[in-house]
C-alpha cells in the first residue's frame, strides 16, 4: 500500500543509519561524498567566502605594474586580443558546464545504485551506467535550453519592448506601467522557477529509478509519473512540502556544523598564512605573475579541502534523501519494491545464500 510522506521518514533514516554506521566504514563516506557532491545532491550549506587584502600603494612594481599596466594597456590596445580572450572564456565555460552535467547524469544513477544496494563503487558504476546517464543527460541539456528559451521569452521579450517603446529613456513619465510591469515579471520568473525546481526534484527522485530499473527514457518515465500524480495529487504535494521542510531543517544543521568546521580549520590555515605573508615580506617579495599564481593554486586548494569537508559532513543527508525518495517511491513502484524486499523462496526450494546487495538490472548495450 503507498505509504504517505511522513511515513517514509522513519525508513529512510533507519536505511542510512544502517548504510553508514553499521559497520561505520570511512571509505565509504568518502566516496557517496565524491558521488553526493557530482550528482548534485549537496544542500546549499553555508558557503563562506574569504577576503585578500592587496599590498598598499608602497610596491607599485609588483601588482600595480601587473594589474594596472600590463593586462589592461595591451587589451586596450588590441581589441582582437581581448574579444579573443572573451570567446575563449565563453567557450571553455559551456565546455566545462556540458562535461560536468555529463557527470552530474552518470553519478545520479551510481548514487541510487549506491543507495538501494548499501555499497558505493564509483568505478564500476561508472562502466555501469554510462548508456543511462548519457540519456538522463539528453534529458537535462534539453531541458536547460527549454529552461533558457523560457526565460528569454517571459522576461526578455517584455524587457526588450519596454526598451523599445522608450520606457526606459524616460522612466519617469511612465512609472505605473514599470512598476506593474516589474512585478508581473517578477512573479513570472518566480513561477518559472518553481516550476523548473518541482520538475528536477521530480525526475532525480521519481523519473531516474525507472530509468535505472526499466531502460525507459525520461520521457517515458514522466508519462508514467504524470499519471501517478494524476492519481495522487495529494500524497505527491505532501512529499514536496515534507522535502522542503526536511531540507530547510537539515540544511540548518550542516550549515551550523560546517561553520564550526571552518573555524577549526581556520585556525591552521590562518596562521600558516600569515607565517608565509611575513616571509614573503621579508624576503622581499611582491605581487607579481609568480606570486600570485601561487597564491590562486594555493587558494584552490584549500577551497577543495574546504568542500571535501563539507561533503563529508554532508554524507548523511546525501544517503536520507534519496532513500527518502527511494521508499516513497517503492511503495507505488513494485519494481523498486522487489530490490527492496525481495520475496521470500517458495517452500521446498533449494536454499541460497542471499546476496548481500540485490541484484540491479544488466546494462543494454549503447545504440550504434
Amino acid at each position: 500500500m503507498p505509504i504517505s510522506a511522513v511515513d517514509a521518514i522513519s525508513p529512510a533514516f533507519q536505511h542510512a543509519k544502517q548504510q553508514l554506521l553499521q559497520p561505520f566504514r570511512f571509505t565509504q563516506w568518502v566516496r557517496l561524498a565524491l558521488v553526493g557532491f557530482l550528482a548534485g545532491e549537496l544542500g546549499s550549506g553555508g558557503g563562506g567566502h574569504s577576503s585578500f587584502n592587496w599590498p598598499s600603494m608602497h610596491h607599485q612594481r609588483g601588482s600595480e605594474q601587473f594589474f594596472g599596466a600590463a593586462w589592461p594597456s595591451q587589451l586596450a590596445h588590441h581589441p582582437a586580443m581581448l574579444a579573443g580572450l572573451i570567446i575563449f572564456l565563453i567557450v571553455v565555460g559551456l565546455s566545462l558546464t556540458v562535461l560536468f552535467l555529463y557527470i552530474n547524469s552518470v553519478m545520479r544513477f551510481i548514487l541510487f545504485d549506491s543507495i538501494v544496494a548499501r555499497e558505493c563503487h564509483i568505478r564500476q558504476g561508472w562502466v555501469r551506467r554510462r548508456y543511462h546517464g548519457l540519456r538522463f543527460f539528453v534529458w537535462q541539456l534539453s531541458l536547460m535550453l527549454i529552461s533558457l528559451a523560457a526565460f528569454i521569452l517571459l522576461i526578455g521579450i517584455p524587457l526588450a519592448f519596454a526598451w523599445a517603446v522608450g520606457w526606459f529613456d524616460h522612466a519617469s513619465e511612465h512609472v505605473l506601467p514599470l512598476v506593474l510591469g516589474g512585478i508581473l515579471l517578477f512573479l513570472l520568473f518566480l513561477a518559472l522557477i518553481v516550476v523548473l525546481a518541482v520538475v528536477h526534484v521530480m525526475t532525480k527522485d521519481f523519473v531516474v529509478p525507472q530509468m535505472a530499473l526499466e531502460d525507459i527514457s525520461a520521457i517515458e518515465g514522466w508519462r508514467r509519473l504524470w499519471l501517478s500524480l494524476k492519481a495522487e495529487k495529494g500524497g505527491y504535494a505532501g512529499y514536496i512540502a515534507m522535502k522542503i521542510a526536511l531540507a530547510i531543517a537539515v540544511g540548518i544543521a550542516i550549515a551550523i556544523i560546517t561553520v564550526i568546521v571552518f573555524l577549526v580549520l581556520l585556525i591552521p590555515v590562518g596562521g600558516v598564512g600569515v607565517v608565509a605573508v611575513l616571509a614573503g615580506k621579508a624576503a622581499g617579495l611582491t605581487w607579481n605573475v609568480y606570486t600570485i599564481t601561487l597564491a590562486v593554486v594555493v587558494g584552490c586548494i584549500m577551497l577543495a579541502v574546504f568542500i571535501f569537508a563539507v561533503a563529508l559532513i554532508s554524507v548523511p543527508a546525501i544517503v536520507f534523501f534519496p532513500a527518502y525518495s527511494i521508499y516513497f517511491l517503492a511503495a507505488r513502484y513494485p519494481a523498486l519494491a522487489a530490490l527492496l524486499w525481495p520475496s521470500p523462496p517458495a517452500p521446498g526450494a533449494p536454499s541460497s545464500p542471499s546476496p548481500e546487495a540485490p541484484p540491479l538490472p544488466p546494462t543494454p548495450a549503447p545504440l550504434g
